[in-house]
């Protein structure tokens, strides 16, 4: 939309780049162009503003297939006006000197011409085609039709109206129609699933069973290994056996020969000191024989009196301890007197005795 702008009873108006302006005044052109600025009275100016740009128009109609069934058409239509001067002739693009807007719309016509002719065209492909063919190649078909037709349509090169592009987006059935087609493709697309769900577990078992052999094989081998470990083991105890016992008999050899030496040994000191203590015992009876010989000797020379106090002596030693005794008369006086007498022999053999040394 034009930029108006008022001033003192004059109006400047300032279009966009893309934006054709074809001003007339009196009937006659004043300014034509696109992107154009400039003043003008607005009670003696007819001005036209007719877009330059490229326009996409979306349409959505219904056709029916020679087999009795409703399609949607999905659509796109760029289009551009070529010829700006025939266009404004041949459609009312005038606009308010007040406000820049339309007074009617163009562009809603234009859109009307192209959705018409390009359903017209549509529908006469559909309607020859079954529903299998159309939602086959519908697509590609329709654009082509609708392009081609579009391209052919006079009345379109009339106002200076250009299709630049045709897009067909869809072409689609109804609902209930569409549910029913998709059936028999899940169904395909299930039993692909199915048999590759099936394949896969037959690949699963498979791996499973080679995984099963190997591990099998593997404990094959492990209990092979085991055993000849066993036997190495025993060979191993076997030989540390024969060692040990070979050990044992050097040590119990070696213990056989120190306790033998020792035995040799020990039996050398016995008899040593057995030899030592017979010689000791010879010598010691030896001395109590000559001891007991001159003790003899010597009493062979006193008298009974002297023997008998010595064999008192010799009992008094052996008796038992006497706490008390008691003497009488009678035998204290007989004791005195003996002993008087064994006195005075005793120091008369004394006396003689020193006067023959």
């Amino acid at each position: 939309m034009a930029d108006i702008t008022r001033r003192f009873g004059f109006r400047h108006l300032r279009a966009a780049p893309t934006a054709h302006i074809r001003h007339l005044r009196r009937g006659e052109i004043a300014h034509e162009g696109t992107g154009l600025a400039f003043w003008f009275r607005p009670l003696s100016a007819a001005i036209s503003e007719i877009p330059a740009d490229d326009r996409e128009l979306a349409m959505l109609f219904h056709a029916g297939t020679s087999d009795f069934q409703d399609l949607t058409v999905q659509a796109t239509v760029t289009y551009r006006i070529t010829d700006p001067t025939i266009a404004a002739t041949r459609v009312d693009f005038g606009i308010d000197p007040d406000t820049g807007a339309w007074r009617s719309e163009p562009l809603n016509q234009l859109g009307t011409l192209l959705t018409e002719t390009a359903q017209q065209h549509a529908l006469e492909l559909i309607a020859r085609t079954t529903l299998a063919d159309a939602l086959a190649d519908g697509v590609t078909a329709v654009r082509t039709r609708i392009a081609e037709g579009l391209g052919a349509e006079q009345r379109l090169a009339d106002i200076g109206v250009a299709v630049i592009a045709v897009r067909v987006t869809a072409v689609r059935p109804e609902a209930e129609m569409e549910r029913a087609l998709r059936t028999p493709a899940r169904e395909q697309v299930q039993q692909e699933a199915d048999r590759a769900t099936y394949e896969r577990r037959a690949v699963a078992v498979e791996r499973e069973r080679a995984i099963a052999e190997n591990e099998l094989d593997s404990q094959i081998e492990l209990a092979r290994r085991q055993e000849e470990l066993v036997g190495q083991q025993g060979t191993n105890a076997r030989r540390a056996a024969e060692q040990d016992a070979a050990a044992d008999a050097i040590r119990a050899e070696a213990e056989g020969l120190r306790r033998t030496r020792l035995a040799t040994a020990e039996a050398e000191a016995s008899r040593l000191l057995a030899s030592a203590r017979a010689d000791s015992e010879r010598a010691l009876g030896e001395a109590k024989a000559a001891a007991e010989a001159a003790w003899l000797a010597a009493h062979q020379q006193v008298g009974p009196e002297v023997l008998q106090a010595l064999a008192l002596i010799r009992l008094a030693e052996h008796l038992p301890k006497i706490d008390s005794i008691t003497l009488t008369p009678d035998v204290l006086t007989g004791l005195l007197g003996r002993l008087g007498q064994s006195a005075a022999i005793s120091q008369s053999t004394a006396t003689g005795q020193g006067s023959e040394r």
